[in-house]
């Protein structure tokens, strides 16, 4: 699910589109599963994705960056500025809090 880089980390995505909030899920297998509003047309399921994340982890868009899966359920996403003991522990508050 989580993977270190030399200048950050690699998450495994599932995306559940069209949800009813964002939210993240929890644990699915080796991927962490997440929900979006967004429909995956046009890209905008995949702009969300990234703007989610970096309010989430209190990051700049710019930092998160889709590496694979651009047209799947199953997206690999690269986030720069960030280690994996800090991705976990916002995870899981994201979690706890419902977001």
């Amino acid at each position: 699910m989580i993977k270190e880089i030399p200048d950050g980390v690699l998450l495994k995505l599932k995306v559940l589109p069209r949800s009813s909030r964002c939210e993240i899920v929890g644990p699915h297998g080796d991927f962490l599963k997440i929900k979006v509003t967004a429909p995956p047309l046009e890209g905008r399921a995949n702009e969300e994705i990234i703007e989610f994340l970096a309010a989430t982890l209190g990051i700049k868009k710019g930092q998160v960056n889709i590496v694979s899966g651009h047209a799947s359920r199953h997206k690999t996403v690269a986030i720069t500025g960030c280690n994996r003991q800090e991705l976990e522990l916002h995870v899981s508050t994201a979690k706890k809090q419902g977001k």
